[in-house]
């Protein structure tokens, strides 16, 4: 009997030992990281006091293509883009009108107008994101 407890604590001695190497030899791995401080950000403040006096729309030069605007509106529950030049449609999502909230979803309906394509995915980002 005292044969098969020398022989199991050799075996857990030799089993603590190899715990204990693996450990180190993983832990001299591992990167430790420092943590980031916050982050400092510039902003920009325009002041509120600035009008615009004379305001003229802006000539386009001859044979320049014009301005395109778009036409976000639902149809069978779902968001279409419309390009005001062309006749067929231009964008079919599969963006359902009940992810907006009820006064956006009215706005939808009847229809909202965009100055480019980029402002109606800014638009949708912001309410589907």
């Amino acid at each position: 009997m005292r044969k098969y407890s020398i022989c199991f604590l050799l075996l857990l001695t030799a089993a603590a030992l190899g715990f204990a190497l693996g450990y180190s030899m993983t832990r001299s791995r591992v990167r430790y990281e420092t943590a980031i401080p916050d982050p400092v950000y510039e902003t920009e403040t325009a002041a509120d006091y600035q009008v615009v006096i004379r305001q003229e729309p802006a000539e386009t030069a001859p044979g320049a293509p014009e301005k395109e605007r778009y036409y976000l509106v639902s149809e069978t529950g779902y968001l279409l883009v419309v390009s005001e030049n062309d006749d067929g449609e231009c964008l079919r999502t599969h963006i359902p009108v009940t992810d907006f909230p009820l006064e956006e979803q009215d706005r939808l309906r009847e229809g909202i107008w965009f100055e480019s394509m980029m402002e109606v995915l800014f638009y949708l980002e912001s309410y589907t994101s």
